[in-house]
């Protein structure tokens, strides 16, 4: 590629960085591009986890849980979803990891909107999401 051609994809990636933090916020925008505990770990490394698909939009989250003692000590997830969705799910284990299950279980959408400092009032679905995935892998684990 051209000097010229790279610098005009800098450019523009820049004025689109700039809209999306306009449209949402620089901590949304940050775990968009820069996802915490992405990715399905190992099976062996997995104490419980659950895949769900939520509504309005059909995303997928899949939310994977390593516990010892009582004590999240790695929450890893997986979307298909939208950006939102990416820091929605980012942002959900990096509230727990390192927390108890109890702590988990209180947790609450208007508890992750708050670390991604306010969604925008459409991506509300992100959050319901997450909270039911964390809600229905607990039960899973109170379960075994």
């Amino acid at each position: 590629m051209s000097e010229k051609f790279e610098k005009f994809i800098e450019k523009l990636q820049k004025k689109i960085i700039r809209k999306e933090i306009q449209d949402h916020n620089e901590r949304i925008v940050d775990l968009c591009y820069n996802p915490q505990n992405w990715g399905k770990p190992l099976k062996e490394e997995i104490t419980v986890y659950e895949e769900l698909r939520g509504e309005p939009k059909n995303y997928f989250l899949g939310l994977y849980l390593k516990i010892k003692n009582g004590i999240i000590i790695k929450a890893n997830f997986v979307t298909d979803g939208c950006g939102v969705m990416i820091a929605t799910g980012s942002q959900t284990t990096i509230l727990i990891e390192g927390q108890s299950i109890e702590f988990a279980k209180k947790l609450t959408a208007i508890d992750i909107d708050k670390a991604l400092m306010k969604l925008p009032k459409g991506e509300y679905h992100c959050l319901d999401l997450a909270i039911k995935t964390l809600k229905s892998t607990i039960e899973k684990y109170k379960q075994d």
